[in-house]
């Protein structure tokens, strides 16, 4: 009898120390769209004895839209430092959902002469279903012919606890 105890107690033993007790582990997400943008107040200033530099800051708006018909709202604001419309930029994104649900990211990227517009987030955090989010992402300019509005291919990867 002890015997069959001492099997039984060290089988539920071992069970533990293998299978150990159940972790939450992160969750992640890619999120995949094009994104329309259009600035709302765009402020450059030309640096006096440097010829073609400006630098300034802006705030955009923009609307995100899924393959699924699920859509998106950002607002943004961004610095550049250009010369000759070519540079630096990075700036702050709030992404808000159809749900309530927001992500705040860090992004930034360079300008360059007849070469696509690329970028990259980092995100900072996340509201609703995204609390505590962080993650990183990508972008690249897509040409377009309406002038004044820029459109983009965006993918994030959202890691949420």
């Amino acid at each position: 009898m002890k015997r069959n105890v001492l099997f039984v107690f060290f089988a539920i033993l071992n069970a533990f120390l293998l299978c150990g007790p159940s972790v939450a582990v992160a969750g992640e997400k890619v999120l995949e769209f094009m994104l329309v943008t259009k600035a709302i107040d765009v402020r450059p200033i030309e640096i006096a004895n440097v010829e073609n530099q400006t630098v300034g800051q802006g705030h955009f708006f923009g609307v995100a839209t899924f393959k699924d018909g699920r859509i998106a709202i950002k607002d943004f604001v961004s610095d550049f430092d250009y010369n000759k419309g070519a540079g630096p930029f990075y700036g702050y994104s709030t992404y808000t959902f159809d749900d309530g649900s927001s992500i705040t990211a860090r992004f930034s990227g360079e300008t360059k002469p007849n070469q696509v517009q690329h970028g990259e987030y980092r995100i900072l955090s996340g509201t609703g279903g995204y609390a505590g989010a962080t993650g990183t992402g990508t972008f690249d300019r897509i040409q377009s012919s309406f002038k004044g509005v820029g459109l983009f291919n965006v993918k994030l990867v959202i890691v949420t606890p």
